[in-house]
């Protein structure tokens, strides 16, 4: 018996561990109406229990002065349609304290979330194409470029490029999701860690167009693309699953929020003109 389950000890250590990869899944709690003007990010302000929606309102990269900002409660009602004006393209956004940080084009702009006014219009040296923001905890803001293929930093009234397509291989970056372990980027329909020396690590082949990303637990993670498609994300073991695809519907799927707590994933429809939640189901 002694030499059997000595046997059997030897082999069940010899076998490799295998990763089970989550089955998650989303079920549509409600949309918001239509009243929205091109919708592009949608961030969920835990907080203040509240939805702030960039609009563009116009061309996807116009510097045309027609975009805004909307608030929505979390159950879709608009409750300011036209919260902040006077912006051009906004994209991505990201919360620091009282502030709220928006992607317009060149320019990250910063908005007194308690007043609903815009504080600064902070040129950032070169850039063109500003896409996604994200922020530490620290306050350390991280914003991506599309066309010139950078991501920068945005600290203390300073901004600093962070990644380069010269020295990191960006392609086009898109979404961005500041983790304690490394800046998470999406770029080229791929998921990459930067490391310490700012150098991209593959974590996992999603789909063309990826937008936004958020974390739901340990190293799993929603990552959306625009042209219609939400997968679940295990970065661990690199699996992929397609959650959502209204490409038939001729619905985007731009750059979502999140509601860690209850797990509620927020999507704007960009042409659509409205947004979605959806209860994120995991097993």
């Amino acid at each position: 018996m002694k030499l059997k389950a000595t046997i059997l000890c030897l082999l069940t250590a010899a076998v490799p561990l295998v990763h089970v990869s989550a089955q998650a899944s989303l079920e549509k709690k409600w949309t918001s109406d239509t009243t929205l003007k091109v919708p592009e990010s949608v961030y969920f302000d835990a907080k203040r229990n509240t939805l702030y929606v960039t609009n563009i309102d116009g061309a996807p990269w116009g510097d045309d002065g027609k975009g805004s900002i909307s608030k929505l409660s979390p159950d879709g009602k608009i409750t300011h349609l036209n919260w902040v004006e006077g912006l051009s393209a906004p994209k991505g956004m990201a919360v620091v304290g009282n502030q709220l940080f928006v992607a317009d084009m060149g320019t990250l702009v910063i908005i007194d979330i308690t007043k609903g006014t815009i504080t600064k219009r902070e040129t950032i040296e070169g850039a063109l194409n500003l896409n996604d923001v994200t922020a530490s905890p620290s306050g350390v803001v991280y914003v991506s470029d599309s066309k010139k293929k950078t991501v920068h930093t945005y600290q203390n009234g300073k901004a600093t490029l962070l990644l380069d397509s010269a020295h990191s291989g960006l392609r086009g970056p898109n979404g961005l999701l500041y983790m304690p372990n490394g800046l998470l980027v999406l770029d080229n329909g791929a998921l990459y860690r930067a490391g310490k020396d700012n150098k991209l690590t593959l974590l996992a082949k999603i789909a063309g167009g990826t937008d936004g990303i958020e974390h739901v637990k340990g190293e799993e993670f929603v990552v959306s693309c625009w042209g219609g498609q939400v997968f679940y994300v295990d970065a661990k073991s690199g699996t992929v699953t397609k959650m959502l695809d209204t490409q038939a519907e001729k619905l985007q799927t731009a750059d979502i929020g999140y509601d860690a707590k209850k797990r509620i994933v927020y999507i704007p429809t960009f042409f659509g003109n409205k947004v979605s939640a959806y209860q994120l189901n995991v097993k």
